[in-house]
């Protein structure tokens, strides 16, 4: 039952190569940034979840924020902050704008690159908006997972990653116990109005599982896109999100109109702002300057696994802070499916569990083995 081990490099000169390259990595504070990035983007995921829910179930006098221009607002402050720290980086604020208008002035062919992520996030927004008009909540939450496995496809193939099956079945793993935590439960699984449920009966289930699926291959191209922007040029992590943020802008502020125009004539362009909705502005900031990080020094697969782990604790603290989801079976059994699958991607399987594994194949190898004719 050795002999499978043979096949296999030593398990000891591959922790000692994934060291030395971990270890010649960025760090914080002696941690290496692709960690200190994903549990940066579990913390905001979850605090923008909770600050949104917050500023949409507040009392206010007069009429809502606007997510439209919430948005538009979170571009500008990304792009703000970015450059920031690109003066921190370059020394100076003359470096910093020099730098900046070289880069927009240089090559407009470098440029269009940066627009592809932007163009593929509105594209997306849209299929999303489509396939919910024609599917069920329930259909809708469940097959818009596959963008996980779409994400890491698209690695493969564009950015050549190499993962082995322990990988492969991590991920699979992870997009059944998302699946299981987000199916809609109770009325919500079913028809959540007489309303809705008539508009999804005249849609067309065709039409939606397309949309749906195209959304889940736009999410996983756009995500590959950027994480091969982010890695594969010299230019500044800050510079790249001051050309991601402009971009957005651009687009945000003209779905402002498109979306919103009539109410933003009537009731200004900030209306129903107060100090909530700048929170989630902020929050949602930090969010595009933390994706940019995690994309920098980690992947866009780790990234899959940072929102589901973001998914089961904005669950958890929902369920005890404002008591609006109560735990079940199905939850818990997608959260221990959701751990193990991290568990898997991230250590690999436990020599002990592969050793067992080995033994087995083997012995059942020698017991299948045909007996020598000549003996």
């Amino acid at each position: 039952w050795l002999e499978p081990l043979a096949q296999h490099p030593p398990r000891r000169l591959e922790a000692e190569m994934a060291a030395q390259k971990e270890g010649s990595s960025p760090t914080m504070f002696g941690i290496p940034m692709k960690w200190v990035s994903l549990l940066m983007l579990v913390a905001q995921t979850v605090g923008v979840v909770f600050m949104m829910r917050l500023s949409r179930t507040a009392a206010v006098e007069g009429p809502r924020y606007l997510n439209t221009t919430a948005v538009f607002f979170s571009e500008v402050i990304k792009m703000l902050c970015s450059y920031v720290f690109l003066c921190q980086e370059k020394g100076g604020p003359a470096s910093a704008t020099n730098l900046v208008i070289q880069t927009f002035t240089r090559s407009a062919a470098e440029n269009l690159k940066v627009c592809v992520p932007g163009c593929l996030y509105t594209l997306q927004n849209n299929l999303l908006f489509i396939s919910l008009s024609n599917l069920s909540g329930a259909v809708y939450q469940v097959t818009y997972q596959l963008k996980i496995l779409t994400t890491a496809v698209l690695s493969v193939l564009i950015l050549g990653k190499a993962l082995g099956p322990t990988k492969w079945g991590a991920l699979v793993t992870l997009t059944a116990g998302v699946t299981l935590i987000q199916i809609p439960r109770g009325e919500a699984s079913g028809s959540d109005s007489s309303g809705e449920s008539t508009a999804h009966a005249q849609g067309n289930a065709a039409i939606g599982l397309a949309a749906v699926l195209s959304a889940c291959m736009t999410s996983g191209l756009a995500g590959v896109y950027l994480e091969k922007i982010l890695k594969q040029s010299d230019a500044s992590i800050w510079m790249r999100n001051i050309q991601l943020g402009s971009i957005g802008a651009v687009l945000a502020l003209a779905g402002c109109f498109m979306q919103d125009g009539d109410k933003i004539q009537k009731d200004g362009f900030m209306q129903g702002y107060g100090g909530i909705v700048w929170a989630v502005i902020l929050l949602q900031a930090v969010g595009g300057l933390v994706v940019a990080a995690v994309l920098k020094y980690a992947d866009n697969i780790l990234k899959c696994f940072g929102n589901a782990l973001s998914i089961v604790l904005s669950c958890l603290l929902s369920a005890s802070l404002l008591q609006e989801f109560v735990p079940d079976m199905l939850f818990v059994l997608g959260t221990l499916l959701v751990l193990m699958a991290t568990y898997l991607y991230s250590l690999g399987m436990p020599q002990s569990v592969q050793l067992l594994w080995y033994r087995v194949i083997g012995q059942k190898s020698k017991v299948d083995a045909p007996d020598d004719p000549a003996v």
